[in-house]
Formats: C-alpha cells, sequence, structure tokens
C-alpha cells in the first residue's frame, strides 16, 4: 500500500503505550500498526503549511515569505517570554496572538535525555512531553498567560537545562531524576510575578513510547538529499521514527515535505 501527503507533526494519544497518528490528508496513518513492517520513505516536493504552495520549506514547515509574515511564526512561539499580547501590543496578528498567548499556560519539568525546564500551554499536555520523548513530566506552575509562563522558564533555565539531548533521549540513556526533588529546589527561583501560581504537590506523569528496539548510534536521515530510504520501522519516540538499521527520522523536522509512505 502507498501513501502519500505532506508531513506534519505526528497526533499522539496517550495511554499504557502512547499511541501515533500521522495524517497524510487522504489517509489517517495509525503508525504503531506499521511496526515490524518495512517501509519506503520518499521525497516528492515541498508544500507550506502556510500558504499552500509548492515552495521549499524555509522552517517549521513554512515557506521563506510566510516565516516571516504568518502570525503562526512569530518569534514569541520560540521564545515564550517576548509575549505581548497581555500588553495590547501586536507583533504580527494581534488577535491570533491574544487567542493563543492568553491562555493557561504551563511551566514544567521532564526528563527525556536529562532533567530540562520548558513551556507549553495547558491544552497541550502531555502532547509537548510526548513530542520532545520525555518519558516523565510533571507540571510546576500554571500561568495565565504565556509572557509569565516564559519569563519563568527564563529564570529556571539559569539552574536547569532547557533543551534535550536527542540522542541521549533516541538510546535511551536518561538520567534518574527526582522531579519533586528538583521542583522544590527550583521553586525559589520563580519570578515573583508567577510564584502564587506555583502548584503544590502535584504528581508526575509516566510516558511509556511503541520501541521495540532503541539504536545504538543514531544516524539522522536527511530525505530530501537522500530522497528514497527504506528500512524496518522498530520503534516511535518523541517525533521520530526509529529504524532497524539505527536510522532515525524527525517528522516534525520535515514538516512541509510531501512525501510518499509505501509498506513492503
Amino acid at each position: 500500500m502507498q501513501y502519500q501527503g505532506v508531513l506534519k507533526k505526528m497526533i499522539s494519544e496517550n495511554g499504557k503505550t502512547v499511541n501515533y497518528y500521522l495524517d497524510m490528508e487522504t489517509d489517517f496513518l495509525h503508525m504503531n500498526q506499521m511496526l515490524n513492517k518495512t517501509i519506503v520513505l520518499s521525497f516528492v516536493t515541498y508544500e507550506c503549511l502556510s500558504c499552500g504552495l509548492e515552495k521549499e520549506v524555509y522552517r517549521q514547515g513554512f515557506c521563506k515569505k510566510c516565516f516571516f509574515e504568518t502570525a503562526s511564526a512569530g518569534e514569541w512561539i520560540m521564545r515564550p517570554e517576548l509575549s505581548k499580547a497581555h500588553l495590547g501590543i501586536e507583533d504580527r496578528d494581534l488577535a491570533y496572538e491574544k487567542a493563543a498567548q492568553l491562555q493557561p499556560h504551563i511551566v514544567y519539568l521532564a526528563n527525556s535525555s536529562n532533567i530540562k525546564v520548558g513551556v507549553t500551554r495547558k491544552n497541550q499536555v502531555p502532547t509537548r512531553w510526548i513530542d520532545q520523548g520525555a518519558h516523565e513530566a510533571m507540571e510546576i506552575v500554571e500561568v495565565p498567560n504565556r509572557y509569565l509562563a516564559g519569563i519563568t522558564e527564563v529564570a529556571l533555565k539559569e539552574h536547569v537545562a532547557d533543551k534535550t539531548n536527542w540522542r541521549k533521549m533516541l538510546k535511551n540513556e536518561s538520567e534518574e531524576v527526582d522531579l519533586s526533588w528538583w521542583q522544590e529546589k527550583l521553586r525559589e527561583y520563580i519570578p515573583e510575578e508567577a510564584k502564587e501560581y506555583y502548584i503544590e504537590n502535584n504528581e508526575k506523569t509516566a510516558i511509556n513510547f511503541p520501541v521495540e528496539q532503541y539504536p545504538v548510534k543514531p544516524k539522522s536521515l536527511n530525505i530530501k538529499k537522500q530522497e528514497t530510504y527504506e528500512g524496518r520501522l522498530v520503534g516511535i519516540k518523541g517525533q521520530y521514527l526509529i529504524f532497524e538499521d539505527q536510522t532515525v527520522f524527525n517528522v516534525r523536522a520535515n514538516e512541509g515535505l510531501v512525501v510518499s509512505i509505501q509498506l513492503k
């Protein structure tokens, strides 16, 4: 069977094991069902996630023009502390920015390769943790807007990492950490404006990924350069497909690419 569509990050659903789905426009693929099957992945063309035109992807699934113009690629997305909608100040589209920024946000601790601090909208819990390949995570602060979450993350990342080591995450080499201990340790560094939103005695969330074989030396697949790749799928973690020959493919990093997927 063969499917074709523009790549967008896999949809995930937490359960006993995470379930992954890939929206291929005319087909909705349950990726867990492809485990232990041989897949042929081929690059076809580009399709900007904003304008829908066949233009080379620049960043985040957008062509260069859209990346610098669309409201959904504003700098505040990657750097929440730059959010200004709470002040009524527009970046690119104030209505969009108010809808996205003026809603509950979570500052969290997660363990994927090491302990890290991060920010996500409340309605993206636990999706954000799954996307990062975290096997456990905990909410530590819940604030009413993105700006407060951003300044809290900036303050806390002076004391704990804010990045995931993707190689260690894929190799399942995470450090043993006590999230509750770290939450209490970091409490004093939370900015004054956000201290009242600290969450007491919160429970951690455990996440189990559908991986049958972890790579020892993961090698990243550049499907644009290679054009076609064939391999047996043995796992899915974060937004990565893991193949038997140690090849890994980051679906999210390839958003905006039109690909075909063939099952052999």
